[in-house]
């Protein structure tokens, strides 16, 4: 026993440090085992692909089942194969896949990083919101109201039949003194509404729609629009061809809009990345991507994946963009409140 003690007490009365050697001999080993190098060669080119995906996701053609567009709609959910690839690298020990694996995360991180932060802002003098209200809304008063308590100046909706725009009307007019349906789509506004019209989309009916809101701030052109649906389908792919040329259609019309300061409130079914929309998106800001907080997905609502309904603006700046509570509808509503460029608040 005195000799123990004798032994503590050179050493200065303190544990040896044992962590010291046990990662030497940790680092000779991983040095010692040449197949960490040959281990998770899979793993590291799966890892490859998915960097390639994301990096090249413009490069991947439409000509074949719309595979680029469909890539596209969902492409932040690719990020999702990061942290398991991670895990099967760290399980299999192996440094190849685990170097391979920085690729994907690097190039995500480049092209969604900047959604994961809070950008939301304070003030403005407007508020918009819009909401596809799905045409087989069981409770259509009940979604009215719930858009209405979101405190929006204006709101926007879409899929509204015929049967049950009244419905709408009446639950929204205690709120609104302004509206105009036109086809499926309509818009309601505390503010008055000028030169309004429908808005041809090439369908052959209308679902798209443009007036003038003028509010304290300033004149404000709105377009409402509900791009036609996209559907994946084995024999065919991802069939979005009537889609396309709406939105280039729409694209054209919001190109010659005479006021400066514009908004675009819809369902377009299709995300910001999606090139197909490029003729929309190259004029117009998203106020999620501007002003929000997170990838503010909106469908479908009981788990949302993707933000096909969009509110896009030029000329003014967003402030705040955000998702509101599900309501009967399949897909989220959504609102952002905006600042106009000539006012100082």
């Amino acid at each position: 026993m005195a000799q123990a003690y004798k032994t503590e007490a050179g050493s200065g009365g303190q544990e040896p440090d044992r962590r010291e050697p046990r990662l030497q001999r940790l680092l000779a080993t991983l040095r010692g085992d040449r197949r960490i190098w040959r281990r998770g060669i899979v793993l590291a080119v799966c890892a490859v692909l998915i960097a390639l995906l994301m990096v090249l996701h413009a490069q991947i053609p439409n000509t074949i089942g719309n595979l680029g567009s469909l890539n596209e709609t969902f492409l932040p959910w690719l990020g999702v194969f990061i942290p398991v690839l991670l895990g099967l690298a760290l399980l299999r020990r192996s440094a190849t896949a685990l170097i391979a694996v920085l690729l994907p995360a690097i190039v995500w991180l480049s092209l969604f990083g900047g959604l994961v932060f809070d950008k939301t802002g304070s003030g403005g003098d407007l508020t918009v919101a819009q909401h596809n209200v799905n045409a087989d809304n069981a409770n259509p008063s009940g979604t009215a109201r719930a858009v209405a308590a979101s405190g929006a100046d204006v709101v926007a909706l879409e899929e509204l039949t015929e049967t049950v725009v009244p419905v709408y009307e009446k639950a929204l007019a205690g709120t609104y003194k302004y509206h105009s349906v036109q086809g499926t789509v309509g818009l309601w506004s505390k503010y008055p509404l000028s030169d309004v019209k429908a808005v041809d989309i090439k369908l052959g009916w209308t679902r798209a729609m443009r007036a003038t809101v003028t509010a304290p701030g300033g004149q404000l052109a709105v377009y409402v629009a509900h791009l036609p649906s996209v559907r994946v389908k084995i024999e065919a792919g991802f069939t979005a061809r009537q889609r396309d040329k709406s939105a280039d259609a729409l694209g054209d019309a919001i190109s010659a809009e005479k006021l400066p300061q514009a908004a675009l409130l819809g369902d377009l079914n299709g995300t910001m990345n999606d090139r197909a929309l490029n003729g929309i998106t190259s004029q117009m800001r998203s106020t999620q991507g501007a002003a929000g907080s997170g990838f503010g997905f909106s469908w479908p609502a009981s788990f949302p994946m993707a933000r096909i309904d969009q509110i896009l603006v030029k000329g003014v700046e967003p402030v705040t963009s955000w998702s509101l509570p599900e309501t009967g509808s399949d897909h989220l509503p959504i609102a952002a409140r905006v600042k106009f460029a000539d006012t100082g608040s």
